[in-house]
């Protein structure tokens, strides 16, 4: 549909296209595919039930075209079982499923905390108030070897200030109750902190150049879009510039516009000829995709290469 200096957009059924995709010619496929909602989304969803069957054929088309050192990163989230108070546990079938059936490696999951949720289901949360407000929603971080490339050195946090004192104070060797011994070099100044496997970003963008162009052009704005700080955290973590990153459930395609600010080559597929088109407004604007502000210091990154 369109092209820029780095990416290609596709409208396609995201199945059907990646198996045009060479073998072993992606980096990184990072995606947000349809959640299995009990109420249907106007994007389509899968049922609980179904869910593994449906998206097996997408994964193994992923790991297909992966290189066999790339990164398959799955953000899917929970669900509820209709009418009861109780999590399904789709998601953790799907994960055992890309393990056992498709042959991927867990690397580590990650947990991405958004703030902005709201309390739901309200039955069980807001009117019997029998749980509480579900707010993290899992990331799989796959690959097709358990030894993918990665540098967490490219995703580091900034200190906080207990650790930028000690940096200056310097420690002498101890030993923890835990058992843990502490040298006297962790105390060095590495450029920043080692960033955990907890994400906490909001996904309640309202002020974009996407978001106030689409409302002025009438344009429909798609309503479960990334955060520009999960495409940019795993893009700087697991890619080199110049690396293929695609996402084959594009959406608005917050995933290719990421990409292009850092200098990655990317690839969107996405069924849904109206999100895609109006996707194009990301490339229209000449300001980075808006990061989270909500975040402490200790948490911000320190993007490194982009």
């Amino acid at each position: 549909m369109y092209r820029t200096a780095l990416g290609r957009a596709h409208c396609a059924d995201s199945l059907e296209h990646m198996a045009v995709e060479a073998d072993g010619s992606v980096d990184l496929v990072m995606t947000s595919p349809p959640y299995a909602l009990h109420f249907k989304k106007e994007y389509g969803n899968a049922d609980q039930a179904d869910y593994v069957d449906w998206f097996l054929p997408f994964a193994h088309e992923i790991k297909r075209i992966l290189k066999p050192d790339g990164s398959f990163v799955l953000n899917v989230g929970g669900a509820w079982t209709p009418g009861a108070p109780e999590r399904s546990l789709y998601h953790f079938r799907l994960l055992l499923a890309l393990c056992d059936q498709v042959g991927f490696h867990l690397c580590q999951e990650f947990f991405w905390y958004n703030p902005a949720k709201l309390p739901a289901p309200a039955e069980w949360v807001n009117v019997r108030r029998v749980r509480v407000k579900d707010s993290v929603e899992y990331i799989f971080w796959l690959s097709p070897t358990a030894h993918p490339r990665a540098d967490n050195s490219r995703v580091l946090q900034a200190y906080s200030k207990d650790m930028e004192r000690l940096i200056r104070r310097g420690i002498k060797e101890t030993k923890r109750p835990s058992g843990h011994l502490v040298k006297p070099s962790f105390a060095v100044d590495k450029g920043g902190s080692i960033p955990p496997n907890l994400i906490e970003c909001g996904n309640n963008e309202s002020n974009s150049f996407y978001i106030r162009e689409s409302k002025r052009l009438g344009k429909k704005v798609h309503p479960a879009r990334f955060p520009a700080e999960l495409p940019r955290f795993f893009i700087e973590f697991l890619t080199q510039p110049g690396d293929v990153v695609l996402d084959p459930f594009a959406g608005s395609n917050m995933t290719g516009s990421v990409a292009e600010q850092l200098g990655r080559k990317w690839v969107a597929i996405e069924r849904s000829e109206e999100y895609l088109r109006d996707s194009q407004l990301r490339f229209q604007d000449n300001e980075p995709a808006a990061v989270d502000k909500s975040n402490k210091p200790s948490q911000k990154l320190l993007f490194r290469g982009a």
